[in-house]
């Protein structure tokens, strides 16, 4: 399954909509937190945001902090993802969310890059260099790769090589790999809001499983 596809009225409707929803960025900074908690971030897209859903409690890494909290293990999930953000906006923006310390780093982005149709070498440079600027400031992080997949309407090569982009940059930077965070998600209607691109809260809790079932290996 690959992330749906929409026509392109659809899409810049969704891209408008996901601008328009953008929430403070002050919000995802975390509070101070006990001694001993430890951060895992999650920089992404709406994805990881919860575009469209009723309460931010239903996106993915607020599910996953339950999970953590259901094992008693002391990490403090941020939700730093960002509807319509794209892998060069994220590379200017990460430097902020960095002024916080953390412990896991979680990246998923590409997806808006893939809609757009930038060419697959350009969005793998940019998600090396926010790798690299994580790396730098944390040498003792953990990396997760969250990967994307394109519909065929993008064309053979051009999926191809997204696809694999992802798992080469996973590779690379000895990063824990999630091959498709929409797994069993994308292109189900029922599991999906009208746009067919983003998931309802049901689609949110497969998507914690996909991610939950690499990264506890990491906590």
């Amino acid at each position: 399954m690959t992330l749906s596809s929409c026509g392109n009225e659809q899409k810049q409707n969704a891209e408008d909509g996901q601008s328009q929803a953008r929430p403070s960025e002050a919000a995802v900074i975390a509070t101070e937190v006990p001694s001993g908690v430890q951060n895992v971030l999650f920089f992404g897209t709406s994805l990881t945001a919860g575009y469209g859903l009723e309460d931010p409690k239903q996106a993915y890494p607020a599910l996953i902090q339950r999970k953590i909290d259901s094992v008693d293990l002391k990490y403090k999930v941020i939700n730093g993802g960002l509807s319509g953000e794209t892998s060069a906006a994220g590379k200017s923006r990460i430097d902020w969310l960095l002024k916080q310390p953390i412990s896991i780093f979680v990246l998923e982005l590409g997806a808006n890059d893939g809609l757009r149709g930038i060419p697959v070498r350009e969005t793998a440079a940019n998600l090396q260099a926010i790798i690299n600027k994580v790396k730098e400031k944390y040498p003792q992080v953990k990396l997760v790769m969250l990967g994307m997949q394109m519909p065929p309407n993008m064309g053979e090569k051009y999926t191809s090589e997204f696809r694999k982009m992802f798992n080469d940059i996973a590779a690379k930077n000895n990063m824990t790999y999630v091959p498709f965070l929409l797994e069993g998600v994308g292109g189900v209607a029922r599991l999906n809001q009208q746009d067919g691109i983003h998931p309802t809260d049901e689609g949110q809790k497969i998507l914690a499983e996909n991610v939950w079932k690499e990264l506890k290996n990491v906590l």
